[in-house]
């Protein structure tokens, strides 16, 4: 069976909108023993779609659109398919009631754009959306195309999600095979070509699986996919000792669950202090549920009279050591642990950009960690525009944090 995916919106196509939907998409796919055989991001043009759906019913049997539902002039996925099958489009009811029922529970009046939601291909069937206002579609055989499946899911993530569970998971049961699993090794502080180089004489040792290296800005991560669990399990047993420190969590998490459980499992807790990071270390660790279990909270302490004011450091001394320095970081550190009474405080003091701050050339990271032991502080030097130099700063705390707290929760 040959599927593929179309992400629909111009902003997908800049660098400030990632698509995530596909990847989603395809991991659950793989759950069922399926795998994308297409993926593509097409901009908000009815030529481009048009070229892209076109193709796309000639060459798949299951085709999967996130993107377009909405009610504005530049969503138009159900429209265009329905012009190029060449069958109008009819209003479902129980979508009408839906968004009616939407708007009231808001005490709002949905403005008459919304109602074009409603409009659903002549063939085709209506996916409710309990989260939002745009309902899916599932077409199967449209008209020339027999055989073909068409799902169209909103864009909004969580509606998307939330559909599929509903929805589209039930009616793609019967086309499952046999399920892909996958082995996920999250690796800290470790650059990608390392990482490639250090786990290729293992990676060869099993070759019978699906290698894949994925870098972030925060973490790479070790991927292999197979339909044996008991081939993945020997790969995670000859893993693990080769990654040791390095390797933050196997299976689902990133860097701050992984911190946050060790914290957990260790009875202890974390208090930040962040100046160049803006209070984004503290936003990674309080997306995760339950975090208020380790976590106590923190300061933003960007200018120097913040450090002197919420923290209590000397403007004497920061005039002396600078805002933006080691021993900085290591006095924030040390001042947050005190203030909320935590085993552990974390802080960073940097330079993002775009000019330069002091003597810290831009990129420049100064971590400290206070503990009972005592404080370690360490600076890197790391590469991007401000909000990725920002981002690569947390996960370095974050990294810096977890190798103190030592093995555990993965």
């Amino acid at each position: 069976m040959r599927i593929e995916c179309i992400a629909i919106g111009t902003e997908l196509l800049t660098t400030r909108r990632l698509d995530t939907n596909s990847v989603w998409l395809a991991e659950r796919l793989a759950e069922l023993g399926l795998g994308l055989s297409l993926k593509t991001a097409v901009g908000d043009s009815r030529e481009d779609l048009a070229e892209v759906f076109r193709a796309a019913l000639e060459r798949s049997d299951l085709i999967l659109t996130t993107g377009g539902l909405g009610p504005t002039f530049d969503d138009f996925t159900k429209e265009l398919f329905a012009e190029i099958l060449g069958v109008p489009l009819r209003e479902d009811a129980q979508s009408r009631a839906d968004i009616l029922a939407f708007y009231e529970a808001r005490q709002r009046v949905p403005p008459p754009a919304n109602f074009k939601q409603a409009l659903i291909p002549e063939g085709a069937v209506a996916l409710r959306n309990q989260v939002g206002t745009a309902p899916g579609v599932l077409w199967v055989d449209p008209p020339g195309h027999p055989g073909t499946r068409i799902l169209m899911f909103p864009g909004v993530p969580r509606e998307m999600k939330r559909m599929w569970e509903e929805h589209a998971l039930p009616r793609l049961r019967s086309l499952a095979g046999r399920p892909v699993h996958t082995l996920r090794l999250v690796v800290g502080g470790v650059p990608e070509s390392t990482l490639d180089q250090r786990t290729q004489e293992l990676r060869e040792r099993h070759g019978q699986l699906d290698w894949t290296i994925l870098a972030s800005l925060t973490q790479v991560e070790l991927l292999a996919r197979g339909d044996d669990p008991v081939a993945l399990e020997r790969a995670r047993a000859d893993f693990e000792p080769l990654l040791d420190a390095d390797l933050a969590c196997v299976g689902e998490g990133n860097l701050e669950d992984a911190v946050l459980d060790r914290l957990k499992v260790r009875g202890e807790t974390l208090a930040v202090a962040e100046s160049m990071t803006g209070g984004l270390l503290a936003s990674r660790l309080t997306a995760i549920p339950g975090a208020s279990a380790a976590f106590l909270g923190g300061a933003t302490v960007y200018s120097a009279q913040a450090k002197s004011a919420l923290l209590g450091l000397d403007p004497a001394t920061l005039a002396t050591e600078g805002t933006v320095s080691e021993a900085t970081s290591r006095r924030l550190a040390e001042a947050v642990r005190a203030k909320l009474g935590a085993t552990w405080g974390l802080a960073v003091t940097g330079n993002a950009g775009p000019g330069a701050e002091g003597d810290a050339p831009v990129g420049t990271v100064h971590l400290a960690l206070a503990g009972q032991d005592g404080t370690d502080s360490r600076t890197f030097h790391v590469p991007g525009d401000r909000s990725e130099v920002q981002l690569r700063g947390t996960a370095r705390a974050l990294d810096l944090l977890r190798r103190a707290l030592g093995p555990g929760g993965r």
